[in-house]
């Protein structure tokens, strides 16, 4: 039995704690990860706050998580101690059914079981990336090529593999015209990947702000949402928009910026129920559709692709003591635009 350091929340309202949580044996396939930096996502905030439903207390967040492994269970085949290994979103699903088997996972029918909130194999809550190690079966870890750094790889277990997986689905690339909405941590890294994959890249955000950084990231154009003039220049014009923002958004202005048979995809999660005019999807054959985060096959090529592109996100890495902070600072767009925990601090 390994005992992890971690900082655990008590409920919607209470602040951050030190802990101490217990961490499963090793079974066959399983590996012992030392966590080395753990990403802050909206995710968490969300959950540690009981906005997505009820949560089992005491809970430790944490679902971008960078490491060294340090231990493997009797049958592990896929890593050996010392490599360097990141774990996302979810830890196992039912491997069998139909989504699973075409790799994934992260559409389990039975439903995957995620890093935190969710039940273990075991029956046991899972609890996250805040924390100093963490025991994970070997089909849900990945490797992390030795071009990426730990600090910036941590958040690409996340914000990386949810904005790759549908601008990868639904084919971003030369010819292509993709808009971005916002500019966060999820944004920032939209922008790079379809950059990357050679699409013309355009930045919906509320304000110019943000511009210079949107254009550095590999942006070719940059829009203020607050501007009515914006919505009637780029009416008709993209072919694929990700909109990242968890917060709600006026769809119907966004679907008619889309040009014929163009879809918008929803990453981002909003605790409340968003509305649209149907009108605006049965006008050019538009598609409104939403994405997860990708398989681990594709969070695999992900990763590699991001290490050929040299693509990283900005980061910035706090203590384990600055997480309630940090929590208020996602809350008011005021970080640019990850923040990583260096979890030697705990």
């Amino acid at each position: 039995m390994v005992f992890a350091k971690a900082r655990a929340v008590d409920g919607p309202d209470k602040p951050f704690r030190a802990a101490e949580i217990k961490r499963r044996e090793l079974d066959l396939h399983d590996v012992l990860i030392e966590i080395k930096y753990a990403g802050i996502c909206h995710s968490d905030i969300h959950t540690a706050h009981g906005e997505w439903g009820p949560v089992n207390y005491p809970l430790v967040p944490g679902h971008e998580i960078a490491g060294i492994v340090i231990a493997v269970g009797s049958d592990v085949t896929k890593y050996k101690v010392g490599d360097r290994v990141g774990v996302g979103c979810m830890v196992d699903s039912c491997r069998e059914c139909e989504n699973c088997q075409k790799g994934e996972e992260q559409y389990c029918v039975e439903g995957n079981i995620p890093t935190y909130a969710g039940a273990g194999k075991y029956g046991e809550p899972t609890q996250g990336g805040y924390s100093t190690h963490i025991v994970v079966t070997e089909d849900f870890v990945v490797k992390i090529p030795d071009s990426i750094e730990l600090d910036v790889a941590a958040p690409l277990l996340c914000a990386g593999i949810t904005t790759y997986s549908p601008l990868n689905h639904w084919g971003a690339g030369p010819g292509k015209k993709v808009a971005v909405v916002g500019l966060g941590g999820l944004g920032h890294m939209a922008v790079q990947i379809a950059h990357a994959m050679g699409a013309e890249v355009t930045v919906l955000s509320q304000s110019l702000k943000k511009k210079e950084d949107g254009l550095a990231l590999g942006a070719d154009h940059y829009y203020a949402t607050s501007d009515p003039e914006t919505f009637k220049q780029l009416a008709n014009t993209f072919d694929l928009i990700i909109n990242t923002v968890s917060a709600k958004i006026n769809l119907n202005a966004y679907l008619r910026l889309l040009n014929l048979d163009g879809t918008l995809v929803n990453v981002g999660a909003p605790a409340e129920p968003l509305s649209l005019n149907v009108g605006n999807l049965i006008n050019r054959r538009r598609s409104f559709a939403g994405s997860l985060i990708g398989g681990i096959r594709e969070t695999q090529e992900m990763l590699d692709f991001c290490a050929q592109h040299n693509i990283a996100p900005k980061i910035e890495v706090i203590s384990a003591d600055q997480i309630d902070e940090a929590y208020k600072r996602v809350l008011a767009s005021d970080v640019k635009y990850r923040f990583v925990i260096d979890t030697s601090t705990m």
